[in-house]
């Protein structure tokens, strides 16, 4: 009785402390198009600007891939009315920070500042939409900036290429078939006026969502300047959004690569998976807990820690907006294989199509989502990066507050259907990502 009133008294903490993070929001659109996010949230005196474009590497052409992400680095390179190289000092000198991010799908400014300069955000940001400078000397300049970040986190990071390689592999028709970071050789062969014409088609009001979130003092005075900055960005074209199909996976990929920054040898599974939008996906997302999260989660304790088969294990979802991923991984020690690694995993995915977890196994993944459900709505930054993804990549703001229900309703029955439909070895990429061949293996 004691346990049980125990259990009870945490699943009724966790519901409580869940409920209380509900996030409310306030939303418009302007004329241009542009949708406008407010939250207001007095508990810390800051606030952050924020602009997400849906234009990410998966709306390049095929031939000039990497735009988007360069175009992270040259939006800062300076505005009309904000001199080049003066971006960051103007932050900077105003108790700020900011930075930006690209992915598959879509890409994120923000500025976060003592709420006493969240006109200045807004300004900085309306800025950056309406009159930026795009030139052969910023061009210049960060093209030799996106080549030193590949060259550290791609060219000589160990497994820099792992995810490259699994894309290049999964994927025939649909852009996900290159990584963000895109082709040296496509950024150097472009012109000017590809980047311009690039920037005018995507950057612009109806392509975004703008989320001011924080100690908004003054809610109206805060649309006043909203109004002020952004309202008079003249309307781009409508985006129209191509279509990309996937034939289904019907026999087991295999594909190898030589990452000359290792000495040991990973193997990696991969199957296809649907849209981040589905249920399926956060089914899926529950069975990478299960086999994966922490020291106690299912492969880990097997393959690592009782048998120690293996350095490092884990499984995880890819999640893009059009597919998705589901990656299963392993690092071999000793004498055993990447085939013995690929064995037991496979024993494990098994167990999940032909078992149902517990009821207290269940209790347990839905304690894990209730706490990262607060842990992801526990910082402005957080909450506008949510609300910015669910409005413009899910189509659905207020998942914010209700995607934790859906994750609570989901049952042991459908993680083992899911199991079943997705993790078969005729639906997956097996991909042996090995040392080249001069390195030694310890």
């Amino acid at each position: 009785m004691k346990n049980s009133l125990m259990a009870l008294s945490t699943m009724l903490m966790l519901g409580g402390v869940a409920s209380a993070q509900k996030v409310a929001f306030e939303e418009f659109t302007l004329d241009n198009g542009l949708h406008v996010i407010l939250h207001n949230d007095a508990s810390a005196p800051v606030i952050i600007t924020s602009v997400m474009y849906h234009v990410g590497s998966k709306n390049e052409n095929p031939e000039r891939t990497g735009f988007a992400h360069f175009f992270e680095h040259l939006l800062f390179e300076g505005t009309e009315n904000i001199k080049r190289g003066e971006w960051f000092k103007i932050v900077t000198a105003n108790g700020g920070t900011n930075n930006a991010n690209t992915s598959e799908d879509r890409t994120y400014y923000y500025e976060v500042f003592p709420s006493n300069n969240l006109e200045l955000g807004l300004w900085m940001e309306s800025e950056r939409m309406m009159h930026p400078i795009i030139n052969q000397i910023g061009v210049d300049t960060q093209n030799e900036v996106v080549k030193e970040e590949k060259r550290l986190r791609v060219d000589n990071q160990p497994y820099g290429s792992l995810i490259a390689e699994v894309k290049k592999n999964m994927y025939v028709n649909h852009p996900y078939r290159w990584a963000p970071i895109g082709s040296m050789e496509h950024l150097d062969a472009a012109t000017l006026e590809e980047f311009q014409a690039f920037n005018k088609k995507y950057y612009v009001p109806n392509n975004a969502v703008l989320v001011v979130a924080g100690d908004l003092d003054d809610i109206s005075k805060t649309k006043e300047w909203v109004n002020k900055y952004f309202g008079a960005i003249p309307k781009g074209k409508d985006v129209l959004v191509e279509k990309f199909v996937e034939e289904p996976i019907t026999t087991t990929l295999n594909a190898s690569y030589q990452d000359p920054n290792i000495q040991k040898p990973m193997i990696v599974a991969t199957y296809r998976t649907p849209s981040m939008k589905t249920r399926d996906a956060r089914v899926l997302n529950m069975i990478s807990t299960v086999l994966s999260e922490g020291k106690s989660s299912r492969l880990y304790k097997k393959i690592v820690d009782d048998k120690k088969m293996a350095l490092q294990i884990g499984a995880f979802s890819y999640s893009q907006e059009d597919y998705g991923m589901y990656i299963l991984y392993g690092m071999p020690q000793g004498t055993f294989t990447s085939e013995d690694i690929v064995k037991e995993i496979d024993e494990e995915v098994v167990k999940l199509q032909s078992e149902l977890l517990s009821d207290k196994e269940m209790q347990k993944l839905k304690n894990i989502y209730d706490n990262n459900y607060v842990n992801g709505n526990s910082n402005v930054e957080g909450i506008a990066e949510n609300l910015a993804s669910f409005y413009l990549l899910y189509g659905d703001i207020n998942l914010i507050n209700t995607e934790i229900e859906m994750y609570r309703s989901i049952t042991a029955q459908e993680i083992r259907d899911v199991a079943k439909k997705y993790l078969n070895p005729n639906q997956r990429l097996i991909l042996d990502y090995v040392p080249s061949k001069d390195k030694a293996q310890n």
